[in-house]
């Protein structure tokens, strides 16, 4: 199993002062400058450490929010991929449907690969209801712009013989010939993200990484649909380096501190639902199956265990987090089980995404999450022999 340490870099000095929404109309004077200076240097602190504990390295992008300072992402992978020695370094993600050139993407993502030596990955991703205010896009028709500027990017990266035009819906290029081209051939892997089963289907056919953000023991279907498409076009079973999760951890060398530690990390959770109405659900950014979902109450709660309890993971206790699998959490002979149990209920997930800092958790305490995970936790889940799960066909 791979391991990507992932934090969203959080302005959490202002957590207490927003009167009602942390992303969009939060008044920007209410942050020190020479404060976020001080958190980015912190982070970026952190970050070289996984590289030396052996973690790689999970970034993102938010805008316009004190959740996450990290609005450029290309910056943090400039940064990174000098600085750092070994790590892989994912971005996930990168909203392409809602950026206007992704001639400028390919050429920004490739040059990182460069520099970086090979250890990029591209996450590409739809981004969140919150986005499309700072984007200034429409939220319909998101997913063919995604597309479009998909095969736009992989041609960009894989086409080295000569220019070529390019004339589509949406984008229009005379001349494309990106310098420098990236080192991983024929372009640097590519993940995505969704809770969709009919997402996934479409990710298993092309046979990109998948990765859930958050859901619990609800992500077990999402990974079979994946599993069902992945097998009927490449006719074999999906390997396990296809699935990734991100989940919450808090570990140390007793479970009363670790769960102290993981107070802290599930601000990540209870501060991400902080958004002013308006821009929860923009009209066109869910189907209209999924909006009846929500009004008829079927959306909530977000997860659940494995026995079927549903969870608010906005609200839930440490105790349903873990219940739910979306924190694990405790000493690290208590996380390596839960991750392995929470791997094999899934069937198999090759990738772990651990966000072992958010919201107030010290740098003290984040140093002495990531080193007691990366000796106690890492070794041995690097040794851990991954169920690869076959599936009927459809």
């Amino acid at each position: 199993m791979q391991v990507y340490q992932f934090t969203e870099q959080p302005y959490y000095p202002v957590w207490n002062d927003h009167s009602g929404s942390l992303r969009v109309i939060l008044p920007n004077r209410k942050l020190d400058p020479k404060i976020a200076g001080d958190l980015f240097h912190r982070y970026y602190d952190e970050l070289l450490l996984c590289d030396e504990l052996g973690l790689n390295i999970m970034l993102n992008e938010h805008h316009q929010t004190a959740t996450c300072m990290s609005s450029t992402v290309i910056v943090g992978l400039s940064v990174l991929a000098r600085q750092t020695k070994k790590a892989r370094l994912l971005v996930l993600g990168y909203p392409i449907g809602h950026r206007p050139d992704p001639l400028r993407e390919a050429e920004e993502l490739a040059t990182i690969d460069v520099i970086s030596r090979g250890r990029l990955d591209m996450g590409f991703i739809k981004g969140v209801p919150f986005e499309f205010p700072a984007s200034n896009q429409n939220p319909v028709g998101v997913m063919d712009r995604f597309w479009e500027a998909h095969d736009f990017i992989i041609k960009a990266m894989s086409s080295h013989d000569e220019p070529f035009n390019w004339e589509g819906e949406y984008f229009h290029y005379r001349q494309v010939n990106i310098w420098p081209r990236p080192v991983q051939q024929p372009h640097p892997p590519i993940w995505s993200t969704t809770g969709s089963t009919t997402q996934a289907r479409v990710l298993g056919e092309k046979g990109y990484v998948i990765a859930t953000l958050g859901s619990g023991y609800a992500t077990r279907p999402v990974y079979d649909a994946y599993r069902q498409a992945y097998q009927a076009k490449w006719r074999r079973p999906a390997p396990a380096d296809r699935f990734g999760y991100l989940g919450l951890v808090a570990v140390a060398d007793n479970e009363t501190e670790a769960r102290r530690r993981a107070e802290f990390v599930a601000g990540y959770l209870r501060t991400s639902a902080i958004v002013h109405r308006p821009f929860r659900n923009p009209p066109g950014f869910l189907s209209v199956q999924d909006n009846a979902r929500m009004l008829r109450g079927e959306s909530a709660p977000r997860s659940y265990t494995k026995d079927g309890r549903g969870i608010n993971m906005h609200h839930g206790s440490v105790q349903d987090l873990i219940d739910a699998g979306i924190m694990f959490c405790g000493t690290p002979d208590q996380v390596y089980d839960q991750i392995v149990q929470f791997t094999e209920y899934c069937g198999g997930m090759g990738n772990f995404l651990m966000m072992g800092h958010a919201g107030f958790l010290s740098h003290e305490d984040t140093v002495s999450n990531l080193t007691m995970f990366s000796k106690e936790v890492l070794p041995r889940l690097r040794e851990y022999k991954q169920p690869v799960t076959e599936i009927a066909a459809a």
